[in-house]
């Protein structure tokens, strides 16, 4: 007589489970803006002036009125020793939103408004950062160049 294959009954044991995915740490990009501008933007660029040998006489976020066109906006702010003054103005809370940059020189006021990062799809904490700084050294403001 020939046997008849018997039919493994399913275990009761299930295979175990494949440990869950670890969830990704958020990027830094994606944190409250309050919070990505005050503990991830402004440290980098005091650190990013440091190196040219520079510390800013304000550094800060705010919300307050555009320079020259006014408005209210969340921007960040920089002065920097000698009277030199900075904002980097963002339409709203959100660091992918359209930014203009407004400069001025020591005793002047800002009489003009520059879209910032217009092309970028994606802002990164180091776009943002070296963009600023690059700006800046363009002005002169980061040393001989």
């Amino acid at each position: 007589m020939s046997e008849t294959p018997v039919e493994k009954q399913p275990s009761a044991q299930q295979p175990p489970a494949k440990p869950a995915a670890k969830a990704k740490p958020p990027k830094p990009e994606d944190k409250p803006f309050p919070e990505f501008i005050d503990t991830l933007f402004l440290p980098a660029v005091a650190k990013q002036l440091a190196e040219h040998d520079i510390t800013a006489d304000r550094l800060e976020r705010v919300d307050g009125q555009r320079p020259v066109v006014g408005g209210e906006c969340p921007m960040v702010i920089g002065e920097l020793p000698g009277g030199r003054r900075f904002w980097v103005c963002f339409s709203k809370a959100d660091i992918n939103s359209s930014k203009v940059i407004a400069l001025a020189d020591p005793g002047s006021e800002p009489t003009l408004l520059e879209s910032f990062l217009i092309d970028e799809k994606r802002m990164s904490l180091p776009l943002l950062v070296s963009r600023l700084l690059q700006r800046l050294n363009g002005q002169k403001w980061l040393g001989s160049n």
